[in-house]
């Protein structure tokens, strides 16, 4: 589902530059989530954000889907995304003007969505335990329940890729767990949390290390995190 090979990635200019991947490979499976541990600035969000054509590598090449992401100009990248990619970030990023429901439904209205968003958003919103606060709005909801929503709207396009940046890092224990167990739960789709919590890299088929610039293999989860 998703390959890429030898990344390499720069940031900062001039005496303050870092590269902070030197050459990275990953591939991940449908049905497969992978969990990218390390520490604060090790590039774990740098990484991310490569793998879902929100930015360019300096070098290498990512394959999502048998469509090549590098080398494709903004317009190109912004379609494979709308269809082939969900994002999941620490912060829930919900309008606030918008009931939960209507953020859900936001991404089926952007121009190039598959048809039957409505449909799906309510198929979802269903699933996710969230039918009775689907009029409220974010500020009417709790820190699980803005999550939830977000993780709707994620999906409501049917990415064949998830990308989960910190995805519980604002929630307590409670709300966490549950985000959790609905990551784990996705099917058809490749997963990739990025993350320095234990508890969000348990749920992974697969645990990855992100230190010097490089992807490493790891069974200790404690030891990457600093626990």
């Amino acid at each position: 589902m998703l390959r890429a090979e030898d990344l390499e990635k720069t940031v900062g200019v001039g005496r303050a530059a870092r590269r902070v991947l030197d050459g990275v490979s990953l591939t991940v499976d449908a049905d497969e989530v992978v969990a990218v541990l390390g520490r604060s600035g090790s590039g774990k969000s740098t990484l991310l954000h490569l793998l879902g054509g929100l930015d360019s590598p300096d070098r290498g090449e990512i394959t999502l889907a048998d469509e090549q992401l590098t080398g494709r100009s903004a317009r190109e990248l912004a379609r494979i995304r709308l269809r082939n990619v969900g994002f999941i970030f620490q912060q829930f990023h919900l309008i606030e003007e918008l009931s939960g429901a209507e953020n859900v439904l936001l991404a089926t209205r952007l121009p190039g969505a598959p048809r039957g968003g409505a449909r799906r958003a309510a198929a979802l919103i269903e699933e996710l335990g969230l039918s009775e606060v689907a009029d409220h709005l974010p500020r009417e909801l709790s820190g699980g329940e803005q999550q939830r929503f977000a993780i709707a709207r994620a999906l409501v396009n049917g990415p064949k890729l998830v990308l989960a940046d910190e995805p519980t890092g604002s929630l307590d224990a409670e709300s966490g767990g549950g985000v959790l167990e609905l990551l784990r739960r996705l099917s058809g789709r490749a997963v990739v949390i990025v993350t320095h919590e234990p508890d969000a890299a348990a749920i992974a088929d697969r645990v990855l290390h992100l230190a010097g610039g490089r992807l490493h293999p790891t069974a200790d989860v404690d030891s990457v995190t600093g626990g």
